[in-house]
């Protein structure tokens, strides 16, 4: 047998031995468990005794951690939307009981702690779902990996979110110090502190977030918060024509076709074959409060404010 034989020999028997390790894993979890939440709740075993079960096969425990993570937030996902008429977004996990979400990652990262997709879904994911365990997750991703630029990134958007603005400023001062880390994230660290929670600044922050991540969690969060941050400014300036028109006519619109002639020089999106304005996902803005306000469509993608 020659050395390459040889090689690919073992190479094989690694790969059988780590996959009936996985196997073993499941049979064993799935034959004490009786319920389907007794099954969830064994699934999801603490960092160490993963590790203990997983032998010297970690890395492919994490792997298959990292898909059950995937699944469970899936899982929860799918079936909200089977039950609210087909809609759902990032941020709207709040109502998904992903109480065993923090475990998941949590295991899956003491079994590999260079998994740095685990930490930024964590920090997309977690935020909506129990905040302490977001913050955790992420200083336990910088310790294990001190020279990741873009886990600070993250830590920033969790204090930001969190309206901890110091601590926001503080991650990404520290992050702004580390190789590779582009000059906007020193920036960032000053704008935190002197704009707080503007939506300026929100904006850069979730831009320079998609920027940097590959992925696609985090790309859908951001088009979902720049969107929403488009239809917070389009409300301002809406109501500010609304309001404009009370006072001038003493009554409120009931089209849009009355406020036409002011669209003009705004950054609106107008439709015009209707002549409304309309959202991020192209659904026209409604008057409503006898058209005194505005609002979203009741199908419209943009994530409510």
């Amino acid at each position: 047998m020659n050395l390459r034989t040889s090689s690919d020999l073992i190479l094989i028997l690694v790969l059988l031995s780590g996959l009936g390790i996985a196997v073993c894993l499941s049979r064993w979890i799935d034959g004490r468990s009786r319920t389907k939440a007794e099954f969830e709740e064994k699934l999801y075993l603490d960092g160490p005794a993963a590790r203990r079960l997983a032998l010297s096969f970690n890395g492919l425990a994490a792997d298959w951690y990292w898909m059950r993570s995937l699944q469970y937030v899936g899982g929860k996902i799918v079936n909200y939307q089977d039950t609210h008429e087909g809609r759902s977004d990032l941020t709207s996990l709040s109502t998904l009981d992903l109480r065993l979400l923090p475990s998941l990652l949590d295991v899956t990262t003491t079994l590999d702690p260079q998994f740095i997709a685990a930490y930024e879904y964590g920090a997309v994911i977690l935020p909506e779902v129990k905040p302490e365990a977001a913050v955790a997750l992420l200083q336990k991703g910088i310790s294990a990996n001190p020279d990741s630029w873009r886990l600070y990134q993250h830590l920033g958007y969790i204090y930001w979110q969190r309206k901890e603005y110091d601590h926001a400023s503080e991650a990404y001062a520290a992050g702004s110090k580390l190789p590779g880390a582009p000059g906007w994230v020193a920036a960032m660290a000053a704008r935190m502190k002197a704009e707080r929670g503007s939506r300026d600044a929100a904006r850069e922050m979730y831009e320079h977030l998609a920027e940097s991540s590959g992925d696609n969690a985090v790309k859908e969060m951001v088009d979902h918060q720049l969107m929403r941050l488009d239809w917070l400014d389009d409300r301002d300036v809406l109501r500010k024509m609304i309001g404009d028109y009370r006072q001038q006519t003493g009554r409120c619109p009931q089209s849009w076709r009355e406020l036409a002639d002011r669209f003009g020089g705004t950054r609106l999106r107008i439709d015009l074959n209707t002549g409304s304005p309309v959202d991020a996902s192209q659904l026209p803005y409604h008057l409503t409060d006898g058209g005194c306000d505005v609002d979203l469509d009741r199908q419209s993608r943009v994530p409510p404010s």
